[in-house]
């Protein structure tokens, strides 16, 4: 109360030429009594149940500016509301400024209980974490009306909401949210979806020097505590050793089972928290906000969580699904452009299982999506998880033994056994591993005859142009097989792969002759 909503808000309909209302006044015409009135004969509980019905009848007739009562946002139902049909602005004002706009005005029911300024200051601790969640926040002053008014259209002008991809599941649901900026606003996309205003934040050193502070500060601003625990940064922390640490510093800082774990950081921190979280109290909500393009389009999507066995990549683990998933494109810039042609990897791995014109696309545009965060990336980063939100709402936990989620592995078999042959994060990154992977499936293919010999040409070619090996670097093809019989995708003893019958016609097949696997290998670098 006392922000300039009124006044703002008529200013602001009149520049983008919409309707104006103000819910108080069509509360007030709808009961045929003022506000004042209803709080004295039914009480605050009354009045909010009736604010949150207008509020709804109003965002459902097109767009206009609506000014809400200053309370009308602490109700969460409201608060979805808005969430779900407009975009918020929050005029903050300091409390002076406030107290003197307010004093002396008998119409505000909730300062007629006592001293305005205790009363403001009451309010302002109470509703400002919620506040917080607005869209967009407006610093207000003394500054003439127009001043703010002006300010309000220029942060609207500038704002751009978040893409949104849903993972439907058989149980449940989450948003993925892709975007340039996310991470400093993280608390304010977080609280909604959080049991309660506790998380612990699960991250490693390479990644707190750059980020920890911006979320935790989010966090702060909308009222959730929190605590981090770091980690090292690197393949090496997917040990059963950091594991069980993680989960010990957790159990000591007195979690409970409404407490959310929040994976900040690559692939390892992701699968790492997500374990932990899944394995402490017997499962833990979890958030993931990946910082790596390749988290953002693989890892951090499906639930898949796990650490590393002597035996082999991800032989421990379980399937923790994420509440929500912040894939924030502008701190991908914080990285080195080797790890941003990792994560292309597997946007490319997208359109070659399903989609044959996105991997086109990819074809057109893979050098303006990985020089900047531009607004290519984050196309690229929405239709990579868009497919893999599809193929695991059908497979949630790779149940079906052909297709299905299955199919995300094509490359992978190859890919692990190159990783576990090099020492994991050692020599080849994950998504490098993954492109030699996607050429050694194509040759594959197309020497048992499956699709056309020239997809591998065209296919390594492209890979090439971005900087991704396409090639195995003199390893020996004899431990390379040994690796894959180590496989967790073995099934009844025999090599299973992912195969194509053209880009973007994928399928899956346990009829796969050892010596053509081990004559693909050879012919592409292996000794």
């Amino acid at each position: 109360m006392g922000a300039g909503k009124t006044a703002i808000g008529k200013r602001l309909a009149t520049q983008l030429g919409l309707p104006f209302f103000d819910a108080d006044q069509e509360i007030e015409r709808a009961a045929g009594t003022t506000v004042a009135e209803i709080f004295a004969k039914h009480g605050e509980t009354h009045f909010r149940a009736g604010e949150k019905r207008v509020i709804q009848r109003l965002l459902a007739n097109g767009r206009i500016v609506l000014a809400p009562g200053g309370g009308a946002f602490m109700d969460p139902e409201t608060r979805a509301i808005i969430r779900e049909r407009a975009v918020s602005v929050w005029l903050r004002c300091p409390l002076p400024i406030l107290l003197q706009r307010v004093q002396g005005r008998t119409h505000r029911p909730l300062l007629n209980a006592g001293d305005p300024a205790q009363i403001l200051q009451r309010l302002s601790q109470e509703r400002s974490p919620l506040y917080a969640q607005a869209d967009i926040i407006v610093d207000g002053s003394e500054a003439p009306p127009h001043v703010t008014t002006s300010n309000v259209i220029a942060a609207l002008n500038e704002y751009t909401p978040p893409r949104r991809v849903t993972v439907q599941l058989s149980q449940s649901r989450y948003e993925v949210l892709i975007g340039s900026h996310l991470l400093q606003r993280a608390g304010a996309l977080i609280a909604p979806v959080l049991p309660q205003p506790r998380c612990v934040i699960v991250t490693d050193e390479a990644v707190a020097s750059l980020h920890l502070v911006t979320l935790q500060n989010s966090l702060t601003e909308v009222g959730v505590s929190h605590a981090a625990i770091v980690v090292a940064p690197g393949e090496a922390s997917k040990s059963l050793q950091t594991w069980a640490d993680v989960v010990d510093k957790l159990l000591a800082q007195k979690v409970d089972r409404h407490t959310t774990i929040i994976a900040l950081g690559g692939g390892v921190v992701g699968d790492l928290a997500g374990f932990a979280a899944a394995s402490t109290l017997r499962g833990l909500p979890f958030i993931q906000i990946p910082t790596t393009l390749l988290a953002q389009v693989d890892s951090s999507v499906g639930g898949k969580t796990g650490i590393n066995s002597p035996h082999g990549k991800n032989l421990i683990g379980a399937f923790h699904q994420p509440s929500l998933v912040l894939a924030d494109t502008s701190v991908l810039g914080t990285l080195p452009p080797r790890e941003r042609r990792s994560g292309y990897a597997e946007i490319v791995k997208a359109g070659l299982i399903a989609d044959a014109s996105f991997y086109e696309w990819c074809e057109t545009h893979a050098a303006l999506m990985l020089n900047e965060d531009s607004p290519y990336l984050a196309e690229a980063v929405e239709r990579a998880v868009k497919f893999k939100a599809q193929v695991v709402g059908d497979d949630e936990r790779e149940t079906k033994p052909n297709d299905g989620r299955a199919l995300l592995n094509l490359g992978h078999t190859f890919a692990h056994a190159l990783e576990a042959e090099t020492g994991y994060g050692k020599g080849l990154l994950h998504g490098e591993a993954v492109a030699v992977g996607l050429v050694l499936a194509t040759h594959l293919s197309a020497s048992l005859g499956h699709c056309p010999q020239e997809d591998t040409g065209r296919i390594a070619a492209h890979l090439q142009s971005v900087g991704l090996p396409t090639q195995i670097a003199g390893l020996p093809v004899e431990r390379l097989l040994s690796h894959m019989k180590q496989d967790k995708k073995m099934r009844g003893g025999q090599l299973h792969f992912v195969l194509t019958r053209g880009i973007g016609r994928a399928f899956t097949s346990n009829d796969v002759p050892e010596e053509a696997v081990r004559a693909t290998m050879l012919a592409n670098g292996a000794v």
